[in-house]
């Protein structure tokens, strides 16, 4: 996927041997560009790699893969899982490795694909301190900061948290963006004068001209981030608090997705606010 062959990219240009697989063909042929050595199958790069990458979509998707190339691992390997899932079950894999003698980090990345090729990423994990001791070497290739969080699960509890700040940033950002519109101001100058006030944030450099652009190039898909939201409001739950904000959010997500946006960059988020703007105006033709 975008992640995970932006890694590729960055742990190439650092001059390791990367082997590599995916159920899609043709990213396969994109690693071997890339000068990735490409695998038969899942279970061959994990009996060839000693430090296992997975990038994948959640917590299912993770489980099913571990469960697939189980048999071909050994005591001594260490599996990074950058994939953002659920918390309690990141907990619960590391659980099951480590009595096998295999590590597990749930090192989640902060950070957009572009941001991993630019080594601009921030990685969150979480998993047995000598295990994230060595991938020391492997973080500078593709982050500008790595923090050690506590044990399994960890890593992902925090993507959470940095999630939700994050999403609300950008949707915060739409809803602005789509409020100076609406009164008539003009999108860039609005951008402008954010980016100088005390309302700025750094997701205005990454999706603001996006928005105004309505360039939905994915740099990370709408679909994702709103697996995430639910993310959320399950650990909220299951903490006996209430994320009125979140919940706020994803409606939003919901109204976008539904919509056909899910595919799309998640700066997409200010389609939602089109769309409501439509429902508030009745269609001529039906009165």
């Amino acid at each position: 996927g975008l992640m995970g062959m932006a890694l590729v990219e960055r742990l190439r240009s650092g001059g390791l041997e990367v082997w590599g697989y995916d159920i899609d063909p043709s990213r396969n042929d994109l690693l071997a560009r890339f000068g990735g050595e490409s695998a038969s199958s899942a279970a061959h790069t994990a009996r060839t790699c000693r430090r296992i990458v997975l990038s994948l979509p959640d917590s299912d998707v993770v489980e099913t893969v571990l469960a697939e190339v189980g048999p071909s691992l050994v005591a001594g390997q260490i599996i990074i899982d950058t994939s953002t899932g659920d918390p309690e079950r990141a907990a619960a894999m590391g659980r099951r490795l480590a009595e096998r003698g295999i590590d597990y980090l749930d090192a989640t990345i902060s950070g957009s694909s572009q941001q991993v090729r630019d080594a601009q990423a921030v990685v969150l994990a979480g998993g047995p301190d000598a295990a994230f001791d060595q991938c020391r070497d492997l973080f500078p290739l593709f982050a500008r900061r790595w923090f050690h969080l506590g044990p399994c699960g960890s890593g992902s509890q925090m993507k959470l948290v940095s999630n939700l700040v994050l999403g609300l940033n950008r949707a915060a950002l739409a809803e602005g963006l789509w409020l100076g519109k609406a009164m008539g101001l003009d999108p860039q100058t609005v951008l402008t004068v954010l980016r100088e006030s005390m309302a700025y944030s750094r997701i205005m450099d990454t999706k603001g001209e996006k928005m105004i652009r309505r360039d939905f190039e994915p740099q990370a898909r709408l679909s994702q981030h709103h697996k995430d939201v639910r993310l959320m409001l399950r650990a909220a739950a299951a903490a006996g608090t209430d994320l009125p904000l979140t919940q706020a959010h994803a409606r939003l997500l919901e109204l976008a997705e539904s919509a056909g946006h899910g595919a799309s960059d998640n700066s997409a988020i200010i389609l939602a606010f089109e769309h409501l703007a439509r429902q508030r105006t009745p269609d001529k033709s039906d009165t």
